[in-house]
């Protein structure tokens, strides 16, 4: 009879303690699958006293993490603590140096150290496995390794972040703006206290930076990744998106281009009739573009105790096999496409005095730099008081855009800093 595969935890917030429970709830199921059973023999956790809904007893709790990572009876660790740097990050390493293999979901940590610790677990022959960091749920990181592994990926898109999805999709229903729609979020518990990670794009950013080195085989480069947030998305940009015929969505974006890797993060005006416009709430939605293939859309939870202790079970599965599949790639960075280099179509909001000449001298701008307007937007009639004016590009470059866009600001006539929101062709 093969042994037991045990497995220590350590950190046992939301998603360490619903592995835990994922581990004992179906236990004869994973056993069956995973060929032996899987066994928690030891946790890392500092409050002892709490209640979790689950007999955590039998399991050895460990005073420091290295005598938690050195421990001979665990053969796996699962790192569940969070934070790019530290307690979680010192732990891993001791790990991969004692020779064991390494759970993780922790998208923080790898997108600044993943080739670091990529190199330590290589040299040290172990798995370093982190499904649950990308997207929850999704068993998307698998889908690119196995399923689409024959393709050469031409672009991989998609929603990342729940909590900005979630209040982007309420600001349309509600016709409220993004303060009220956070502050709710907040109290629903959709949000954390201190919101910036997700709703100025790092999260997103740092898992595409993973994503984009499982898809393209590069190095992760997390400071080659343009971040954007959403705190400048008004209701009057959804319902003027609405009218266009799109939806705003925060997308993370990563593509080949003749310039490089082009890696990016930013609010998106995404046709309505494409499938990411409809993924709403608090779900995620990954989608891969393969030569061969074509477009294939992944969607579900990206957060939560159940959707990640999916992702962090179906990896201890595959190393109970000694399957655990391709970690990151260590070797050199990609090169990157700079962002002033992009080409697409652009959303313009203006707030502008009402009087003759104003849109003659914001059309000179775009005109000087070469930017072709599509269709224009404006709402109302009156006379030197202040009105939204909306206008849509033709796909340009970024470079050209921002100069025309700095010229518009410095009119007397534009009373707000013009907002700009990129237009996707999906």
């Amino acid at each position: 009879m093969t042994s037991p595969l045990r497995i220590g935890i350590a950190g046992l917030g939301t998603v360490g303690t619903g592995v835990a429970r994922l581990l004992a709830a179906n236990a004869g199921l994973i056993a069956g699958r995973a060929g032996r059973k899987l066994e928690l023999v030891g946790v890392l956790e500092r409050d002892r006293k709490r209640n979790r809904g689950i007999d955590l007893s039998k399991p050895k709790w460990h005073a420091t993490p290295h005598a938690f990572a050195t421990d001979p009876n665990i053969d796996v660790v699962v790192e569940l603590i969070g934070g790019a740097d530290g307690v979680a990050l010192d732990l891993v390493k001791a790990a991969l140096v004692a020779g064991k293999p390494v759970v993780t979901a922790n998208k923080a940590m790898l997108a600044h150290h993943g080739n670091e610790l990529a190199r330590l677990a290589a040299n040290r022959g172990v798995a370093l496995a982190f499904e649950a960091a990308v997207a929850g749920g999704i068993p998307i990181l698998k889908s690119l390794r196995e399923g689409l592994a024959a393709n050469k990926v031409q672009r991989v898109y998609g929603i990342l972040n729940g909590t900005c999805n979630y209040i982007l999709t309420q600001m349309r229903d509600s016709r409220r703006e993004f303060a009220d729609v956070l502050a709710e979020a907040q109290k629903l518990g959709y949000a954390e206290a201190d919101p910036s990670f997700d709703i100025d794009g790092v999260d997103t950013a740092h898992k595409l930076a993973i994503l984009a080195a499982v898809a393209f085989g590069g190095a992760v480069d997390f400071k080659g990744v343009h971040v954007e947030g959403i705190r400048h998305v008004s209701a009057a940009d959804i319902e003027f998106a609405e009218a266009l015929g799109y939806r705003i969505k925060l997308l993370g974006i990563a593509r080949q281009t003749p310039h490089g890797l082009e890696q990016r993060v930013h609010p998106c005006m995404v046709p309505a009739a494409t499938p990411i416009a409809h993924v709403e709430g608090v779900f995620n939605a990954v989608v891969v573009e393969g030569d061969f293939v074509g477009r294939v859309v992944h969607e579900g939870r990206g957060a939560g105790a159940e959707p990640t202790a999916s992702a962090v079970v179906a990896d201890l599965i595959d190393i109970a096999h000694g399957r655990a599949g391709a970690g990151l790639n260590a070797g050199a960075k990609p090169k990157l496409a700079p962002m002033t280099r992009h080409e697409g179509a652009y959303y313009l909001r203006l707030m502008v005095v009402d009087r003759p000449g104003v849109m003659a001298d914001i059309t000179a701008a775009l005109r000087d730099e070469k930017v072709s307007m599509e269709q224009m937007i404006q709402r109302g009639r009156a006379p030197d008081e202040t009105v939204p004016v909306v206008i849509t590009t033709h796909a340009t470059v970024e470079a050209p855009m921002r100069r025309a866009l700095d010229r518009i600001a410095r009119l007397k006539t534009v009373r707000e800093k013009p907002r700009m929101i990129r237009i996707e062709a999906l």
